[in-house]
């Protein structure tokens, strides 16, 4: 059953089942003839292989709305590449394909490093930030979606209804962001968002003072989706982080950018399910150990721009308020699940939680070791101004990489 609540702070838009997923997309049908919708796909090769990916591809092949899509491949080899162009043939829009390990795109990645920027390390914040550097350049839609190509659950009244707020005329909304239950294969899921991200807003409000970057923050009931939709005008100047700090980093940078009226989030699914990271409890450059530090730096940073003082003992009193907090929040989830006759497992709960608490010591150290470290990579704006033919060059480039493997 869906409810009805409003945070005040961002608008959340409710799926009440009322409206059927064929009656959204006549809709987005109409909005396109005005409004092109331009879908970015950032994959990894091994997904083409995968389970979700195929399904994914088939279900966005039933749209009719799309103007435009593009597809970010990371990991690919020369004939992996040209399997990609194949597997891809399947999808009833144009598409776009950025083979990013290929010899054109590392020699404009070469450029941007002798400018100092170009993304300082690979993964999908690097990968996107190249797709949505081509949106600019094909300067055709009006509006972009994101999706991540490891949804199990996938289909297509997600993306319909991810596209909806942002294509709607009527609506005044620039930003969108999904959300979902972490539920499937009877327990819950999502340990980073229910178990790092909640008790560490709770914790940071409680050790530095209120602010409304956190209520914002704490506004979103899936701030680490990888689902998002923008207008046109917002990808120029979106700094994006290019770690596992990226949906964190997307909606700080709506935080400061845009006013919450015109932000919101949209129920996408019932339930959500997609490919699962290792704790990784003894090697913190994998897994959701690293992912944990890298969302524990962003939140740092971000707060460290606008003016507030991390001391060492600022660490160790946040760690301490955090691990209290946490455990508080499993026992709110172990009744939720109880009620709801899903499986619970308090020890492996507990253990991210104390690896989750031991990386925010580790992520207060290298804010201390690194203090120049970039946060965020550059602007399409600042690479404009910078080179400013740089984009026709990327376009280009993706023009002759498509046409040899078409």
């Amino acid at each position: 059953m869906g409810d009805f609540s409003q945070n005040g702070i961002v608008s959340t838009l409710h799926d009440f089942k009322t409206k059927s997923t064929d009656e959204i997309e006549k809709e987005l049908l109409e909005f396109s003839k005005e409004r092109k919708m331009e879908l970015i796909l950032p994959c990894l090769y091994s997904e083409l292989e995968g389970d979700a990916l195929p399904k994914i591809v088939s279900e966005i092949s039933k749209t009719k709305y799309l103007n435009h899509i593009i597809i970010g491949l990371d990991k690919a080899n020369k004939d992996q590449a040209k399997d990609a162009w194949k597997f891809f043939k399947k999808l009833k829009t144009d598409f776009t394909i950025l083979w990013n390990d290929g010899p054109k795109l590392k020699k404009l990645d070469e450029e941007l490093k002798n400018k100092n920027l170009a993304p300082n390390q690979p993964g999908k914040g690097r990968n996107v930030w190249y797709c949505l550097g081509m949106s600019i350049a094909r300067d055709t839609a009006r509006s972009v979606a994101l999706h991540d190509c490891d949804i199990k659950t996938y289909d297509r009244r997600m993306l319909a209804k991810l596209f909806y707020p942002v294509v709607n005329p009527v609506f005044n909304f620039e930003f969108c962001k999904g959300y979902y239950p972490r539920i499937a294969n009877e327990k819950m899921n999502g340990r980073v968002a229910r178990l790092l991200v909640t008790p560490l807003l709770i914790a940071l409000e409680k050790t530095i003072g209120n602010s409304g970057y956190l209520q914002f923050m704490k506004s979103f009931k899936y701030p680490l989706s990888g689902e998002f939709s923008f207008r046109r005008n917002v990808l120029p100047e979106l700094r994006i982080s290019s770690d596992w700090g990226i949906e964190v980093g997307v909606l700080s940078e709506m935080q400061r950018n845009f006013s919450p009226n015109n932000i919101c989030q949209v129920d996408l699914a019932d339930t959500y399910d997609h490919k699962h990271q290792d704790l990784s409890l003894h090697d913190e450059t994998k897994g959701l150990s690293k992912m944990s530090i890298d969302i524990i730096k962003t939140f740092i940073k971000k707060l460290a721009t606008q003016g507030n003082s991390f001391s060492r003992e600022t660490f160790r009193s946040l760690k301490a308020t955090y691990y209290r907090s946490a455990l508080d929040m499993i026992d709110i989830y172990r009744s939720d699940a109880t009620m709801n006759g899903l499986k619970f497992d308090s020890h492996t709960e507990e253990e991210a939680v104390e690896l989750f608490a031991i990386n925010i010591m580790k992520a207060g150290d290298d804010f201390y070791v690194n203090p120049m470290d970039t946060p965020f990579i550059p602007t399409w704006s600042r690479v404009k101004s910078a080179i400013p033919d740089f984009l026709n060059k990327l376009k280009n480039a993706v023009s002759e990489d498509n046409k040899d493997n078409s």
